[in-house]
């Protein structure tokens, strides 16, 4: 009964000087607006990171040539060329551990139909590389190996090539010609649309054709390739099959034992906890700014308790001297400090969630709000009144029942 008396004067005090407890208010609501929208902006682009990295397919293993160095100046992952497709090959037939395996070489390529034309990216792989992406075909058909073998000149088209090509992405290209660098080749399929990645490329802006086809008419050398995609036959055993392909790429590239790998094979896994650490440092700073304004808010409680407990003390002198005791008014102003934490820490919540809300529609920024945020939010601000209340409280406590009766 005690504490429900205490509630009721503590939300007289509050509501007699409105805009003071509201101003008082303001830090914390800020603080954890700030800590909510910040979090739910940075776990936002965490699983967007996420699920894209895992639409490569979560037992992609990626094999690019080795580092060239000049003088001891090592120029970079992929600046040696070392990968051929004998090594594709011996993959595919030594790697139990290796469900598919692609040759995958690259390559920027001005495409002209008509009088439209347009500057994308070609990849030339084989039958493999679809299923390792999961890419599906909307129209038309796939590619066969004897495609492959015969070097055919025929390609399959993303909807963005489609779309600038041919005036629109729901156009049905299939049969259609297009010059692909002056080489004349067939479109006889359709990829299915797959959107922005998480670093905003456009992976709908692309053709793909058969391996041989662009690498005897496209390359500049027929003998070395970009890369090499290949899958495991597991998720769990996909480190296993990462030594198993290293250890047959040594054995093909006559490698000592004392000499490093001319080739660096990464996973999915790899790339996705490199970028899941970074988006998480990322959240953490910004959610340690954000608290900053916590902190702010605390501080202003505890000065705007000391101002009452000093507009108070004649106050708090007739309650000792009617038969209150210490903690009685250690108490009050404690719960004073904790309601108006816990108020603004409400609204604070209520402003956190329509700010996440808002930047999700507006700027089309990716956003998660977790109950763990905001639950870690209000359990924060209200350990802000908690804390910084103390001390005002603990100052009205100790005053002396006369001394407090004989101030003006």
């Amino acid at each position: 009964m005690r504490i429900l008396n205490l509630l009721k004067i503590a939300f007289r005090s509050l509501t007699r000087n409105k805009m003071r407890s509201f101003l008082t208010m303001l830090g914390i609501i800020i603080g954890v607006a700030s800590v909510i929208a910040m979090l739910a902006i940075g776990e936002g682009s965490n699983q967007t990171i996420k699920a894209s990295v895992a639409s490569l397919g979560t037992n992609s293993i990626m094999i690019f040539p080795g580092t060239n160095s000049q003088g001891g100046v090592h120029q970079g992952a992929g600046s040696n060329q070392t990968l051929k497709l004998e090594d594709v090959q011996a993959i595919a037939t030594r790697c139990d551990l290796v469900n598919y395996v692609s040759p995958v070489n690259q390559k920027r390529v001005q495409v002209v139909y008509g009088s439209q034309n347009w500057n994308t990216s070609i990849l030339g792989v084989n039958n493999d590389y679809l299923i390792i992406r999961s890419l599906t075909i909307s129209n038309g058909r796939n590619f066969t190996p004897d495609d492959d073998k015969q070097v055919a000149k025929v390609c399959l088209a993303g909807i963005t090539v489609i779309a600038n090509l041919f005036g629109n992405e729901n156009a049905n290209p299939v049969g259609e010609v297009i010059r692909v660098n002056s080489v004349p080749m067939k479109i006889i399929g359709v990829l299915t649309k797959m959107g922005q990645n998480t670093f905003g490329q456009d992976q709908d802006d692309i053709i793909i054709a058969p391996f041989s086809t662009v690498q005897k008419r496209m390359m500049s050398s027929a003998l070395y390739i970009n890369s090499i995609l290949a899958s495991g036959i597991s998720e769990a055993q996909i480190d296993d099959a990462v030594d198993e392909i290293s250890s047959t790429l040594r054995e093909k590239h006559k490698l000592a034992a004392s000499d490093d790998n001319d080739f660096t094979v990464r996973t999915q896994s790899e790339i996705s906890n490199i970028f899941g650490s970074i988006s998480n440092v990322m959240t953490i700073l910004l959610a340690s700014i954000a608290g900053i304004s916590l902190l702010v808010g605390g501080i202003g409680i505890m000065n705007i308790m000391l101002v009452s407990v000093t507009e108070r003390t004649r106050e708090i002198g007739i309650r000792m001297a009617i038969g209150a005791k210490g903690r009685d008014v250690l108490l009050q102003f404690m719960i004073e400090s904790i309601v108006i934490s816990i108020v603004g820490g409400l609204i604070g919540i209520a402003l956190g969630i329509t700010i996440s809300e808002l930047v999700a529609t507006i700027g089309g920024w990716p956003v998660v709000i977790t109950l763990s945020s905001v639950l870690m939010s209000f359990l924060f601000s209200a350990a802000v009144g908690l804390f910084f209340g103390w001390y005002p409280a603990r100052k009205a406590a100790a005053l002396s029942p006369i001394d407090a009766l004989r101030y003006e």
